[in-house]
């Protein structure tokens, strides 16, 4: 009996300890889509190294910034750009300090034709009829796609032949299935060993639109997870760099991580 009751009384301590430390082994991340499957892979590689596990739920980070906004349960984000975690982070549902740029993401005009794309020309086909990039309004590549179709003075000759993807994802999608003959999509797409896509494609220069500064943050209904704070961390080391850079993603100098929401 006396064994019982001290087994008992240390499950309490163990509870008690819990619910204060906030110890857990999962952590809710919210990921905009273009970064899904390299955080696929450090996910594996992180629960190897820790034993902890990600919970990943993907989509724009519109629609994902919105969610955190309103109270979804997510331990951090890592948003498609620097915006919204600045947003979130001024309005108290990102916490103050934890914010950083763990990447900086590409435009790539790409095709399923082998011979459609030769450059920035391409732009100017005549006989294109759609042209998918994702929306403006709610991700972040869809945002560089159009600064950059307007730095070239094609955004009014090409806006009656696009066609919006809810996000990256889907805007990949509508050139993978032929819906569209050629799509702005990141570079991450290109060079993920899951997807091995062929055809032709063009690397958009970054001078025609904004860095696309890809931002985590840990946000309110992480703060007392210790495992997420863990997490953050991880996303900094050499094991998560090696996989990201695989995928494309460039890394920023100091001092370029901040940037003010416009």
């Amino acid at each position: 009996m006396g064994s019982a009751r001290w087994l008992g009384v240390g499950v309490v301590i163990l509870v008690l300890w819990r619910a204060v430390s906030g110890w857990s082994e999962e952590v809710h991340v919210a990921v905009a889509s273009n970064f899904l499957n390299p955080l696929k892979e450090i996910a594996t590689r992180y629960q190897q190294d820790t034993g902890n596990t990600l919970v990943i739920i993907s989509g724009s980070t519109g629609k994902l910034y919105a969610q955190a906004q309103n109270g979804a349960p997510f331990d951090v984000l890592l948003a498609a750009d620097a915006r919204r975690p600045t947003l979130l982070e001024r309005d108290g549902v990102g916490v103050a300090g934890t914010r950083f740029t763990y990447a900086e993401g590409s435009l790539v005009l790409w095709s399923l034709d082998p011979q459609k794309i030769s450059g920035v020309e391409s732009l100017s086909d005549t006989s294109m009829r759609k042209l998918a990039i994702a929306n403006p309004k709610t991700a972040p590549y869809g945002r560089a796609a159009h600064e950059a179709l307007q730095r070239l003075g094609l955004w009014e000759k090409l806006e009656p032949h696009l066609v919006r993807g809810e996000n990256i994802a889907q805007t990949l999608q509508f050139v993978a299935t032929g819906n569209a003959e050629m799509g702005l999509v990141a570079k991450s797409q290109m060079q993920d060993p899951r997807f091995k896509l062929k055809g032709s494609q063009w690397e958009v220069p970054p001078r025609l639109h904004k860095p696309i500064l890809q931002q985590a943050i840990l946000l309110k209904a992480g703060l007392d997870n210790i495992t997420a704070k863990q997490f953050l961390k991880y996303l900094k080391d050499s094991a998560s760099t090696k996989i990201i850079r695989s995928y494309g993603y460039r890394f920023l100098e100091e001092g370029r991580n901040g940037i003010t929401p416009d």
